[in-house]
């Protein structure tokens, strides 16, 4: 599925192929596959990030509802 997603990324280029090649050989890279390969790994592990702190955002909203929904002991006998 990844390979023809990124041959398909290729082929839609046209104009800015030469452009893109350009900027992958700068970068280090063999091939333009290669390149967009690289490309759709970061993003795929970007996405994983936002999703990580996003469940750690909601947990930690929830520890905070749960401390305030907590009576507060206005005694010191309860």
């Amino acid at each position: 599925m990844q390979t023809q997603q990124i041959l398909k990324m290729i082929e839609n280029l046209r104009g800015r192929r030469t452009y893109e090649e350009k900027k992958a050989s700068k970068q280090g890279f063999k091939s333009l596959y290669a390149y967009f390969e690289n490309k759709l790994l970061q993003e795929k592990t970007a996405l994983e990030e936002n999703a990580k702190e996003l469940e750690i955002a909601k947990a930690e909203e929830k520890l905070l509802k749960e401390e305030k929904s907590k009576p507060k002991k206005t005694c010191s006998c309860c």
